[in-house]
């Protein structure tokens, strides 16, 4: 007796993608309506996949155009417009020709996929740090000589020194390695995608704790953004510790 339509849509749906073309073909024959419609499903899932990994081979462009370089580091921040809280950098080595899938620029993810892929570029990663610049140092040297020292924390704290880095738009000045300013980078390389994740979860985490300690504000929902309900905190309970003084003078007196 022949396989059920549920025995083969679970087996077609545990089987591993690589695995999943030839397994198909054995049930090809088989004119029942509910297996051809799961061989349909499967060949979409498959066709999703094809795309995802042009994708990933598109995202690194840029990691095998510069391929004579042992280790590229991609490097990006998170948290130059808001309000309040800290600003962050990422820097990441990923292996070569590491494929990621779902990597992309961290502001096109939603949050539980961020911290899914933080995971994985942890534990795939060379090597993978985080800078992490206060509000108070932000007032004293403003946000992109702040940001510029951050990138400059994450490149020091790594455990293998890069040779190249790969930028999202900026060059970093007092850095003796050699860089590439890419526009959209977090979208466009590997690298910088994956420190694009690394600065964007590791700053959203920290604003969620200081959500812990000042509940008023609302950190956990906006993260220091300038929502509407952040300003009307700001304007009813003053600035906290963590506003940035230069940011919020349109708003209240600091």
């Amino acid at each position: 007796m022949g396989k059920s339509i549920s025995e083969i849509k679970k087996e077609l749906e545990q089987i591993p993608l690589e695995e999943l073309s030839a397994c198909m073909v054995q049930y090809e024959s088989d004119e029942r309506k509910g297996v051809q419609a799961i061989l349909a499903s499967c060949q979409k899932k498959l066709e999703k996949e094809e795309k995802e990994q042009l994708r990933l081979d598109t995202m690194l462009k840029y990691e095998r155009s510069y391929a004579a370089y042992q280790h590229i580091c991609g490097i990006d921040e998170a948290g130059r417009g808001p309000l309040a809280g800290p600003v962050v950098a990422g820097a990441v080595i990923l292996p070569v020709d590491c494929k990621i899938r779902y990597l992309n620029d961290s502001k096109k993810l939603s949050a539980a996929r961020r911290e899914e892929l933080f995971d994985e570029i942890m534990d795939k990663a060379v090597a993978a740090a985080v800078g992490i610049v206060s509000p108070a140092r932000i007032d004293e040297i403003n946000i992109l000589q702040a940001t510029y020292e951050a990138m400059r924390q994450a490149i020091g704290k790594l455990s293998v020194t890069p040779d190249l880095l790969l930028n999202d738009a900026v060059t970093i000045p007092q850095v003796d390695i050699s860089q590439v300013p890419i526009i959209k980078g977090d979208a466009k390389s590997m690298s910088i995608a994956a420190a694009s994740i690394l600065a964007k979860v590791t700053r959203d985490r920290l604003m969620v704790e200081y959500d812990k300690v000042m509940p008023e504000y609302g950190f956990a929902g906006h993260k220091g953004y300038g929502s509407a309900a952040h300003i009307e905190a700001l304007k009813k309970y003053g600035p906290s510790p963590i506003h940035r003084k230069t940011f919020i003078g349109h708003f209240v007196e600091v």
